[in-house]
């Protein structure tokens, strides 16, 4: 090789790593938190980190999951984590009681449009309806996102005498079955299919709803820390939008969609978790609430009854504030956010 074409090689080979190079450090990592385990839900997240769309917007993306949307929260706010997914009233609720927290997460993206919250019961117990849970005794831990909410539900349909008992997640369905509680509280989808795999029937199983007695509070939201919108808000901008391609996939083939949550947890029970994630989409995602707001959004007015209603419920050190807990400007156009399907004739 003569010193002309060393040269040349060298160069070439230089241009060439400094190319792959630049390409790489072009792929923003983002440390993204779920709210819970990876159950059917988790694949609106794991499906499109799967197809590669978080790749193709340039961004390098790891999804852990999560065990509860305070911890997510908590987490997101304390810089472990970039992004996560985790109840808007858990935010709320950070929000009002931390008013001085240097870095407090804000909400760029509404995914369940409903909280996932009810009030179940068995049928045996008597229970038919919300009338029948005054001077009930009712469980949960102390964390969920339905007990924590209850004040309002209770107060939207006059509900008063109840008492309540803690417990573990685990111990929660157990313990309605053997008839420690009259009744539970928790996300219909985690629950009532706990409450089947337990042996009941989901006939034998009474459902109260909260988004269908009275209770509009918002669900599950995307959230991200202060930092990576100040230093890079178009990375928060790409992850929306590669996240709602998924989400159109998930929506219209959720049963392929459960592999890649297989994928990440192989012990998973695959028809359980389908019908989990099916669930989720017909009551959360899809709901009529969220066909009128259009996926992704937030309708002021009942954001802001919901901060009045967190604030009041919680009994927050501060009243939770709607304009610094949302932030729309990252969401994708209407256009791109078009992804639930017509109704079913």
């Amino acid at each position: 090789m003569t010193k002309r074409v060393f040269i040349k090689t060298l160069a070439a080979l230089t241009v060439t790593a400094a190319t792959c190079s630049s390409a790489f450090a072009q792929n923003t990592p983002i440390k993204f938190q779920l709210d819970w385990r990876f159950e059917g839900p988790a694949a609106l997240f794991l499906t499109p980190a799967a197809k590669g769309y978080f790749k193709d917007a340039k961004l390098d993306v790891t999804i852990d999951a999560g065990n509860g949307s305070g911890g997510t929260v908590t987490r997101v706010a304390s810089g472990t984590y970039d992004m996560g997914f985790a109840d808007l009233a858990a935010l709320m609720e950070f929000h009002a009681n931390n008013p001085d927290a240097p870095n407090k997460p804000v909400a760029v993206m509404m995914v369940y449009n409903n909280t996932p919250a009810s009030v179940m019961a068995l049928k045996k117990s008597g229970i038919k309806t919300v009338a029948d849970l005054n001077n009930k005794k009712l469980g949960a831990p102390v964390f969920d996102a339905g007990r924590r909410a209850f004040p309002i539900f209770a107060k939207a349909n006059n509900v008063t005498g109840v008492q309540w008992t803690a417990m573990d997640p685990p111990l929660r369905e157990t313990m309605l079955v053997r008839g420690d509680v009259d009744a539970i509280t928790g996300f219909t989808f985690t629950s009532l299919l706990n409450l089947e795999a337990r042996g009941v029937k989901a006939e034998d199983v009474v459902v109260f709803p909260y988004a269908e007695n009275g209770v509009k509070l918002y669900g599950n939201v995307i959230i991200a820390s202060p930092k990576i919108i100040k230093e890079n808000p178009a990375a928060v901008k790409a992850f929306l939008l590669a996240f709602t391609k998924g989400v159109k996939e998930v929506i219209a083939k959720p049963a392929l969609a459960i592999e890649d949550v297989k994928a990440r947890d192989g012990i998973i029970n695959v028809a359980l978790e389908t019908r989990r994630l099916q669930l989720a989409i017909d009551t959360v995602v899809n709901s009529p609430d969220a066909r009128a707001d259009g996926f992704g959004q937030v309708k002021g007015p009942r954001l802001s009854l919901m901060a009045s209603q967190v604030s009041d419920a919680f009994n927050t050190k501060t009243r939770v504030n709607p304009d610094i807990v949302w932030n729309g400007a990252f969401l994708p156009t209407v256009a791109e956010l078009n992804v639930l399907p017509a109704l079913k004739k």
